[in-house]
């Protein structure tokens, strides 16, 4: 039977949801709009009339869709190219999802959903369903076909696996900004000084290029070997001119809710990095440059105001 206008209606209302927790589960922005759409495919083929609670089927299904995806996404990430990274999403992405309560932005970190790649699918779908959107642990077994004990037993081991000893400092939009002026003064000062004393004694430093832009397959760790190689990313050269197509505008913003340094060039994003804020300083920076993954970035980017960079020409 075909859907009616009312049925379409039913799902599209609910795709905001889906998307944020699909994104959540992958990591991808890219894999978890297919991952809607495959959902939408299978509302498509059912018979809608006799689902009670179509919020429970969507999720449901949705979820099981993300857990074969992240089963197999395993086996390609073992053979990926350098470092792998999260998609990340700018201020104001609707894929963010819900925000109000710390669990909630927490679960969308950059942090986090890096740190998430250690956990299990089944670990993964409990944390995100839990923290990220409160499902009752009753709820949660009925999706993944599992015990409320074992759905309990899986939330804690997920909690203690992402547990790394470190507060992450929440900030504002302006606080966000300032803590990306002082970093970019500090990057572009030609100088490591500056930047070891923004930079936990224990940072690290990480990017994805995923094989088509350069970038060190292992993280640079300590603040020392960090700054040496953050000012060296921050020198102008014809090098990298040459290999960007030119010299980018570098915009502070948020990405996944933390400090982020945005490169654009000619309305493209090219770069996103995170910065990761701890009460000690910044503890953690993780560049996105892999084109594949800044295509939702640069749609976003293209769509939403913003103002005047910060730095004209970074290279």
């Amino acid at each position: 039977m075909p859907l009616t206008v009312q049925d379409v209606d039913r799902f599209e209302a609910s795709r905001p949801r889906l998307e944020a927790i699909a994104y959540r589960l992958l990591g991808s922005a890219s894999e978890a709009e297919d991952a809607v759409q495959d959902t939408f495919l299978r509302w498509q083929g059912t018979d809608v009339d006799r689902i009670e609670v179509p919020e429970a089927w969507l999720t449901k299904v949705l979820t099981n869709l993300c857990l074969n995806q992240l089963t197999s996404a395993r086996a390609r990430r073992e053979t990926y190219v350098g470092q792998w990274l999260p998609e990340p999403l700018l201020a104001g992405d609707p894929m963010l999802g819900p925000a109000d309560t710390a669990e909630q932005r927490e679960s969308v970190s950059y942090a986090v959903l890096t740190v998430m790649e250690r956990l299990s699918p089944n670990e993964r779908a409990v944390y995100v369903l839990r923290e990220a959107f409160a499902y009752p642990h009753r709820e949660i077994a009925e999706i993944l076909d599992i015990s409320e004990a074992a759905s309990q037993q899986i939330h804690h081991r997920a909690k203690k696996h992402l547990a790394d000893g470190k507060t992450r400092t929440e900030v504002d939009e302006a606080a966000a900004r300032q803590i990306v002026e002082e970093f970019l003064a500090a990057a572009t000062s030609g100088r490591t000084e500056p930047l070891v004393r923004l930079l936990t004694g224990d940072a690290v430093a990480v990017g994805d290029g995923g094989g088509k832009i350069p970038a060190r397959t292992r993280a640079f760790e300590g603040a020392l070997a960090v700054a040496t190689f953050l000012r060296g990313l921050f020198k102008p050269s014809k090098a990298k001119r040459a290999l960007a197509g030119g010299s980018p505008e570098i915009h502070a913003t948020t990405a996944n809710g933390v400090p982020a340094v945005v490169a654009v060039l000619d309305g493209r994003v090219i770069g996103v990095m995170c910065l990761e804020v701890t009460s000690e300083g910044i503890s953690a920076c993780r560049s996105q440059v892999n084109p594949d993954k800044l295509e939702r970035a640069t749609r976003h980017w293209s769509a939403s105001a913003h103002g005047n960079p910060l730095v004209e020409a970074a290279f």
